[in-house]
């Protein structure tokens, strides 16, 4: 019992861990999408550099890439523990009682958001890649702005990337605070990360809203 106690609690870490990694990671793009509404030019030059610096493109890129399965893989493995470990039928379960509607469907707001991941690297993490080391197209420091502003012309896919950060900003709502539950964090300081939470949940996610309506709209 002890054995599978512990596994369990190093699962729920090392997954509260992946997901503060992935928080982090998200500050970074944001800021360097954002950048596209103030200047072109700025855009091209952050984005070159991110594309284009060997450490960030050999090392970072596969550790962002493996931490978001990761974590994703790892909410999957937690879901079906979590279920197996439930004592009582699901139709007595009353879960609104013991947790928030959040807490209690992060695996459904987690599919979504897998699914949007999964859109934003067929726009455009594959043709980059398809860029790069397919075709073997010469780099052109001026390109990235309008690739940006061309994903966001269809309204479709606006519409959905503006849904799918919605659903991220319920993920986050309570995966932040989760996360730092998990790791222990629960003192004076507990009230503050609760309102940081918050603040994180809408203002990330509906930083890139705005960027995709503006693009959208404005080009």
């Amino acid at each position: 019992m002890s054995g599978l106690l512990n596994t369990s609690i190093a699962r729920k870490v090392a997954m509260a861990l992946s997901g503060l990694f992935l928080i982090t990671f998200l500050i970074i793009h944001v800021i360097i999408n954002f950048a596209s509404v103030i200047s072109a030019d700025t855009f091209n030059e952050l984005s070159h550099f991110m594309g284009t610096n060997p450490v960030i493109q050999f090392l970072m890129q596969p550790v962002l890439v493996f931490g978001v399965v990761f974590h994703f893989v790892m909410g999957f493995v937690l879901e079906l523990q979590n279920r197996k470990a439930r004592t009582v039928k699901y139709a007595m379960f009353k879960g609104s009682a013991n947790a928030s509607w959040l807490s209690r469907n992060m695996i459904i707001s987690g599919v979504t958001v897998l699914a949007f991941l999964g859109l934003h690297f067929y726009d455009f993490w594959i043709p980059e890649m398809v860029y790069k080391y397919v075709e073997f197209s010469p780099e052109d420091p001026s390109r990235y702005f309008p690739e940006l502003v061309h994903k966001f012309e269809s309204p479709v896919r606006t519409g959905l990337y503006v849904l799918a950060f919605i659903l991220l900003a319920m993920h986050l709502w309570h995966g932040f605070q989760s996360a730092f539950q998990t790791m222990g964090v629960n003192n004076k300081y507990t009230p503050a990360i609760k309102k940081a939470g918050m603040i994180y949940s809408i203002l990330i996610p509906f930083g890139f809203i705005f960027i995709a309506l503006f693009h959208h709209f404005n080009h």
